[in-house]
This record gives structure tokens, sequence and C-alpha cells, in this order.
């Protein structure tokens, strides 16, 4: 096929018959034409080649957006949400069952809302993992007497960002809950809390090392805002029993002897 050919094909395309429309129609240049094509694709289409397996986009209402408006009226973001986390996700439906499993998953995917950007209400939570909404409110029922804190659209209101389950977990093992026990209080796998905490470890070393919040993001693979987190909790829980669990976490991925302890814990 010849360039003139390749050219003609190519004036046939769906996005060509819109640029054609934005700018005889409506009279639009045409680098503003483009801007729209591609702002209309962005939101129809996302950018499916960057999901993963058993990841779905959804558009959310954002963190920040007020109550009381019309829905149409409020601002939205659309996020990424995984629904299936694979390997972690079947170690707790094969440990502590199927109601277990989905109570992990609302607790990722709303922290997966908040870390970027947006909050999800009960409804979509229900629509994501095609249960009804009635299930959700009985999940999240039962999360909240355990003491997790679930930062949906209702309970963001008012008081801040919360912590999303990630602090939460890090939180729990700080202050002295086993493996075990965080898995059985947050219906978490143990392969997953042992992730967050080594990387709950591995931020605190790299900021001693005094990389910036930008370094250890891009170093570990994570957000800023959940960097500004695990920081956030450190300082909040710098007490010597904390750093002690600490110490030995850090000795444990290094491979070196603990420091000694010192002092009642």
């Amino acid at each position: 096929m010849n360039p003139d050919e390749i050219f003609r094909q190519q004036a046939k395309t769906r996005e060509q018959r819109f640029l054609n429309l934005m700018n005889q129609e409506f009279n639009f240049p045409p680098k503003i034409a483009q801007a729209i094509l591609t702002e209309a694709q962005e939101c129809l289409l996302g950018q499916p080649s960057n999901l993963k397996p058993d990841q779905m986009r959804v558009v959310l209402l954002t963190r920040a957006a007020p109550h009381g408006r019309a829905l149409q009226q409020t601002p939205t973001q659309e996020v990424t949400w995984t629904i299936n986390a694979g390997k972690e996700d079947q170690e707790v439906e094969e440990e502590q069952g199927a109601v277990a499993l989905r109570q992990t998953r609302i607790q990722r995917l709303l922290g997966e809302a908040v870390e970027q950007g947006a909050v999800a209400t009960q409804e979509d939570l229900a629509q994501a993992l095609h249960v009804s909404v009635r299930t959700i409110k009985r999940d999240c029922a039962a999360l909240q007497i355990q003491g997790i804190y679930l930062p949906t659209r209702g309970h963001l209101c008012g008081i801040g960002r919360g912590q999303t389950h990630k602090v939460q977990i890090v939180r729990r093992w700080l202050l002295g809950e086993t493996y075990d026990q965080v898995a059985f209080n947050t219906r978490h796998s143990l392969t997953c809390i042992k992730r967050y905490i080594q990387t709950f470890t591995r931020v605190l070393q790299l900021h001693q090392k005094a990389f910036t919040l930008g370094e250890i993001s891009l170093a570990l693979q994570v957000g800023v805002p959940l960097v500004k987190e695990y920081l956030a909790i450190y300082q909040q829980y710098d007490t010597p029993f904390c750093r002690q669990r600490l110490s030995e976490q850090i000795a444990r991925l290094n491979g070196t002897p603990a420091a000694p302890k010192r002092g009642p814990l």
C-alpha cells in the first residue's frame, strides 16, 4: 500500500470522522478538535492496555467532592480497582472462607480509591463485587466491630482522609499483634500482611538515608500518599516497644542479628 492509499485509509477512521465533525459542524480549530477527541477517548475508553489481569476501571466521586450536589454536578475521578489479587485472595478464601475474602476485597477497593484521589460508596462496592448493597452493609458492620476503619464516602465526610487498610494493618503489627492475629482481625492473608510490613520497613530505611518522598515512591513502586502515611504512623508510634519491633524486622530483612532489647516491653 503506497503512502497515498495509507493516507486515504486513515481518513476513513472513526477518529478522523469525529475530527471532521468538530471542525466542519462546530467550527473548532484542528488542535482543539484533537484535544476534545483525546479527552473523550480517555473518559470513555480509558487505557485498558495498562490494566493487569482481574483489574477494572471505575468512575468514582473525588475525595474532595462536596455533599448535597446532584451527581451530574459532582466531580469524578477514574480509578483502577483490583478485584482479584490472585494468590493473596486465594489464601484468604482457603484459610478464612468466602465471607472473609469479600471483606478483604472491600478494604482493598476502598484503599485503592482513596490512594487515587477518589472515594467509593457502598453501592459502588456492591456493583464491583456483584453482590447486594445489603451484603456490603453487613460486611462493613462486621469489619467495624473488629475496629477496622472503612474510608467510604459517608465516613470520610467531615473527618479527613482516614487511614487506608495498609496503614491500619501496620499499626496493629506495630502495637504488638502477631501476623496470625492481624490476619484474623483484618481478614487479610499472611502473604499480604508480610508484604505491607516489609514495604513499611523499607520506607523507613530509605527515609533515614535522606531519600525524598518521590525517590522512596519510585524505588518501592508505591504512591507518595502511602509513603506519607507510613512515615506519619511511624512518628505517631515512636515508642521503645515499636522501635524494638522495627529493629527486629529490619534485622530479619537484612539477615543480621537484632539489637538487644532495652527496658521493659
